[in-house]
């Protein structure tokens, strides 16, 4: 230790606990506690982002981790669809005017270039991205598919691809024209590249025998450098021609394997992509790289990954499996202001034509059934907590639509005072005694009433009648998203007087769930048409992509308290209905702390 002092000029320090900020990392410390020495290294590692809106191959990518666009591609044709990324999960961007896959793309998500790429043909076309619209550019010389780009909106670089075999022309973009530049000594199909239009990174591709060749260009010709360890083609990367991050593509097949450049060698990762696939988008740095879409034949995938090298561990937002419902059922209610390891679901649908009375508790791991209501009921208002609860109207599975409301006390269930109209797949938030229903089947469908823990009194009107929608908030600060007829993408927010206009969900969606406050929440699940498992967050103004539920399903029950970090899904429609209940833990990140041994 007496040398580590002269070394680094500071002695090791004894601590009761360990530090938890980074400006620990390459100290060493005693930890008293544990009896150990200790020190925080730097880690590399893909954890999980928010999945693309919509999943697809041949896609191209520009931006950085934090600020990402993902363009093009292919699903069932070609797309034109756009999205932007905001290091969490995806939005909606504006479209290119030409659908198309196998493009190229370079620049950032407010200044972004796109071209080449394949329709029914090889294309030319160059459009250019200002942050919310696309505008055509000029043309490249040579149309072609599955090359590479790298530089800025103002400065591009398009080199290799198809065109229709394997070329190696390279063309260069200085904001209204292409140009031609030195062609690649190995020309080649499915190749990928990073850098800038001076000091650019061609890696991979196909010849279309598959190689790992490795060419730098200078501004005016390419030069060759050191092939890569597993040769590919389909792949992406990110980062600049001295510090470069391949990663993905098909060897031929489909591979996870992730590689470093420094500017002369490549290094294999210890960090693999958690899914194998070929022809993905990538963006970002070699420290801080995004990666997302691809195929791993046959299936098509809209998983998005994080590269990072920190000396912080990051571990994505995730839905895991909780202990199963006593009873299966759907359209169920929730006591959606209690919190994940508390929460309330009460009456649903438990047969094809059955409302059910049944009412259970969740400690955080599993179910145990309370007393029952005193009405059976399903697509009931939701609201309160495990030991406040609120039930109001719903339908009772015969005839009649009901307006009677039930307290609950974490006991029992008592009747309350009616609403002043029969409300049926309603909206909820809020507690028992500052409660907020709105929308519903049963006409007004616009109509907004709050509690006040003994009566019901007219609020403002909703802009647009729904049933079927998410709700989450409080009395006067509260939100409505989605809902029928027709899935809709519109949110609005209520003020404790009126409704105004909120940011639109990325997918039309009815039968959704939700939680959280009126500044950050989470809806999951519902028809989108079809069933979905798709999960989105809002922070207030905009809803981007969140972590994908296990089990897809609509007419479900959901919670999250006060957050957009930690939920709860259970039942639902996941045809049939389900009693599987998942929880949803927000991103989160640590230190990297390592024990040092002898050995």
């Amino acid at each position: 230790m007496t040398n580590y002092k002269n070394i680094f000029g500071k002695p090791v320090k004894f601590l009761a606990t360990d530090p938890d900020n980074a400006e620990a990392e390459g100290q060493i410390w005693y930890n008293s506690t544990s009896d150990t020495f200790k020190s925080v290294v730097q880690v590399e590692a893909w954890s999980a982002g928010g999945n693309l809106i919509n999943a697809r191959y041949g896609v191209a990518g520009a931006g950085t981790q934090t600020a990402g666009l993902g363009f093009g591609g292919y699903n069932a044709g070609p797309s034109a669809a756009t999205e932007e990324y905001n290091g969490s999960g995806w939005a909606t961007g504006g479209s290119l005017a030409t659908s198309r896959g196998y493009l190229a793309g370079s620049g950032t998500q407010t200044a972004g270039l796109a071209f080449g790429g394949f329709t029914t043909v090889a294309v030319n076309d160059t459009e250019e991205y200002d942050g919310s619209s696309w505008t055509a550019g000029g043309a490249l010389s040579t149309a072609r598919y599955r090359l590479a780009g790298a530089g800025t909106q103002t400065a591009g670089l398009a080199f290799g691809g198809a065109a229709p075999s394997a070329t190696g022309a390279t063309e260069e973009y200085d904001g209204t024209s292409w140009t031609t530049g030195g062609a690649l000594n190995t020309a080649r199909l499915s190749i990928a590249g990073v850098g800038i239009q001076t000091a650019g990174l061609g890696f991979g591709g196909g010849t279309p025998t598959i190689t790992g060749a490795t060419e730098e260009y200078d501004g005016s010709s390419w030069v060759s450098g050191n092939n890569m360890n597993t040769t590919r083609k389909e792949l992406a990367g990110a980062g600049i021609q001295t510090s470069a991050l391949g990663f993905g593509g098909a060897t031929p097949s489909s591979t996870t394997a992730t590689e470093k450049y420094d500017g002369t060698n490549w290094t294999t990762s210890s960090a693999s992509l958690a899914t194998a696939r070929a022809y993905l988008a990538g963006c970002g740095t070699q420290t801080a790289g995004l990666a997302f879409g691809g195929t791993n034949t046959p299936p098509i995938t809209g998983a998005t990954e994080e590269f990072n090298r920190s000396a912080t561990v990051i571990t994505g937002a995730a839905w895991s499996s909780g202990g199963n419902m006593g009873t299966a059922r759907y359209k169920i209610s929730s006591a959606n202001a209690a919190p994940q390891d508390a929460a309330l679901g009460f009456g649903g649908r438990s047969a094809p034509s059955t409302a059910t009375d049944l009412s259970e508790e969740y400690n955080g791991s599993t179910w145990s059934e309370g007393n029952n209501l005193n009405t059976a009921t399903r697509g009931a208002v939701g609201a309160g907590t495990q030991t406040a609860g609120l039930r109001a109207g719903g339908f009772d599975g015969g005839p009649a639509e009901q307006d009677d409301t039930e307290e609950y006390d974490g006991t029992s269930w008592t009747s309350g005072n009616n609403m002043p109209a029969n409300m049926r797949l309603g909206g909820g938030c809020g507690t028992q005694t500052a409660g907020l229903a709105f929308g519903g089947v049963s006409s007004p469908t616009t109509q907004t009433v709050e509690y006040d823990g003994t009566n019901w009194t007219a609020g403002g009107a909703l802009s647009t009648g729904r049933h079927y929608m998410a709700g989450f908030g409080i009395q006067t600060a509260a939100v409505a998203s989605g809902g029928s007829p027709s899935e809709k993408t519109d949110t609005e927010e209520y003020n404790g007087t009126s409704w105004t206009s909120g940011g639109a969900l990325v997918v039309a969606t009815s039968g959704i769930a939700g939680g959280g406050i009126q500044t950050a929440g989470i809806v999951f699940g519902g028809n989108a048409p079809g069933i979905t498992g798709r999960t989105m967050v809002y922070d207030g103004t905009s809803y981007v992509t969140g972590a994908t539920l296990s089990t897809a399903r609509s007419a479900l029950g959901g919670t999250s308290g006060a957050s957009n970090t930690a939920g709860l899904a259970f039942g639902g429609n996941a045809s049939p209905q389900t009693a599987a209940t998942e929880e949803f833990t927000g991103e989160t990140s640590a230190l990297n702390l390592k024990t040092l041994t002898t050995s």
